[in-house]
């Protein structure tokens, strides 16, 4: 399957954040990562279990909170998989509305969901911070309208961050320069702004440079080279780690859109 490669800048930045997938369905160990995101199966079902020798739940489909560890088993249907960010508009939307870290989908409720995915290819923030809103109607969650506060400082980092180059200054004292804290004010308000610590958050970042220089279509080792890891082995153990998967299996999965929704 040919995928659609993606603008050249894309290569060395974290995806968007609001990014959407569709492509044959895959098993995705125990892992943990820093996104929201929608999986649902287009036809059939799906399993998923948040603990890893908990009892797998059978569904339509799953939306996960960030942060929340889980294994999915979605081998042998088709899949729309679609990640984004709690500090985005998406996330704002969602996030504080969800009672518990996931939540299954019914088929009802995924027909709902699917109603306009198709269409990201067209759609820009405004029209994507109005698809969060129709799914939180479809899974009969209430939208909040104000959105998680982020620090100043953390606020302007995470803008930083997003738009640097990967060869760009990453240590604390840099960062924290940057953005003029002292590096252990940075620590205690990027974690109590983001939820998790700041490495963590820059591995995620790194996986999603990743991420999207293979589905648009780059080599594992050349995706590794421009993300920042040490080599391909190196960018395998932390997919496995982060999406419970390896880097390969993103190549059978084609990018409806990089949607330019904004950053909270």
């Amino acid at each position: 399957m040919r995928l659609p490669r993606a603008p050249a800048e894309l290569f060395v930045k974290p995806w968007p954040p609001l990014l959407s997938t569709r492509g044959p369905g895959w098993s995705a160990a125990h892992h943990t990562h820093h996104a929201m995101h929608f999986v649902l199966a287009l036809d059939g079902r799906l399993r998923v279990r948040t603990s890893p020798r908990g009892r797998w739940a059978t569904a339509a489909g799953v939306l996960t909170s960030a942060d929340t560890p889980h294994a999915i088993d979605a081998r042998g249907v088709e899949t729309r998989v679609i990640f984004f960010d709690p500090e985005s508009d998406v996330g704002a939307a969602l996030w504080p509305a969800m009672p518990a870290p996931f939540r299954l989908i019914s088929e009802r409720e995924r027909a709902g969901l699917l109603r306009g995915v198709e269409d990201f290819r067209s759609l820009g923030s405004a029209d994507a911070a109005r698809w969060a809103r129709h799914a939180a109607t479809t899974l009969g969650l209430t939208p909040r309208v104000t959105r998680r506060v982020l620090h100043p400082g953390v606020r302007r980092l995470l803008a930083r961050l997003r738009s640097a180059g990967v060869d760009d200054d990453t240590s604390l004292e840099g960062l924290a320069e940057a953005v003029g804290l002292s590096p252990s004010r940075l620590m205690h308000v990027f974690t109590e702004s983001v939820g998790i610590a700041l490495r963590p958050y820059l591995s995620w970042l790194r996986v999603q440079r990743a991420a999207c220089a293979i589905l648009a279509g780059t080599s594992l080792t050349e995706a590794a080279h421009l993300a920042g890891f040490a080599d391909a082995a190196h960018m395998g153990r932390t997919f496995r780690r982060r999406l419970g998967l390896v880097p390969s299996t993103l190549r059978s999965m084609r990018v409806s859109q990089f949607v330019q929704a904004s950053h909270g």
